[in-house]
């Protein structure tokens, strides 16, 4: 019986053994077809793993917020015939805040078996580290990039999080990380507390939480860093 693997890449130029379990290794090692969200980084990411995979007899389908739903059940046919499929999202865990779900959602309806493979979410890792409420939180995905509708957005997530302790999760484009910082401590409540997590599993790691008055003046530098926004 065919099987969808789904298969956590890095966040970082960490090495890949520091992150990543034998099985992800030697699944990437024994599939043959892979659908990615992109192709060149999927390569890059597969070589990694095992300089030994060679990566031109491989098959991959590309699997983006252009592909058309008839690409995506394209997609399925490898694993309808009885092939192992591996999803490998850009960073992180496919189907986290990626496009890989849908895929997933479509391969639960033709019954095929769908195995996620242990690795790095920033997300969790976040959130994990935050020292916020784990017990019950919520991820916001990006939030708009208009000033008016971001701030209204802020106020309805902090709003969330303080009348139902439960903490709100969202993240930005990496160059506009810093507008979105300070957006954060202009116009959320001063005791609320922010935490902000870059360059998650790298070397240069950023992990901190800190009430909203205490960020002022003291927020670090985000731009083009991955970055993981948590308030509760």
């Amino acid at each position: 019986m065919s099987k969808l693997y789904l298969i956590p890449s890095l966040l970082s130029e960490s090495a890949p053994e520091d992150v990543l379990p034998e099985k992800v290794k030697q699944v990437c090692i024994n599939t043959r077809i892979f659908i990615v969200e992109n192709i060149r980084t999927a390569r890059r990411f597969l070589k990694r793993i095992d300089k030994s995979i060679i990566i031109d007899d491989l098959t991959f389908y590309e699997l983006n917020k252009r592909t058309s739903f008839e690409e995506k059940q394209s997609c399925l046919k490898p694993l309808l015939e009885g092939h192992d499929v591996g999803v490998i999202s850009e960073a992180g865990c496919p189907g986290v805040a990626d496009p890989g779900a849908e895929i997933v959602q479509m391969a639960h309806s033709k019954n095929i078996q769908v195995v996620p493979l242990v690795g790095p979410s920033s997300i969790l890792l976040a959130l994990m580290a935050s020292g916020l409420n784990g017990q019950n939180f919520a991820f916001a995905g990006y939030l708009p990039v208009n000033s008016n509708e971001r701030i209204k957005r802020i106020k309805q997530l902090e709003s969330k999080a303080l009348q139902e302790k439960q903490t709100q999760i969202f993240i930005e484009t990496p160059y506009r990380n810093n507008q979105l910082a300070e957006d954060l401590v202009k116009f959320c409540s001063p005791s609320i507390k922010l935490c902000i997590a870059c360059d998650l599993t790298s070397e240069n790691e950023f992990l901190l939480t800190k009430r909203v008055n205490e960020w002022k003046n003291k927020l670090p530098d985000m731009n083009k860093r991955p970055t993981i926004f948590l308030i509760g």
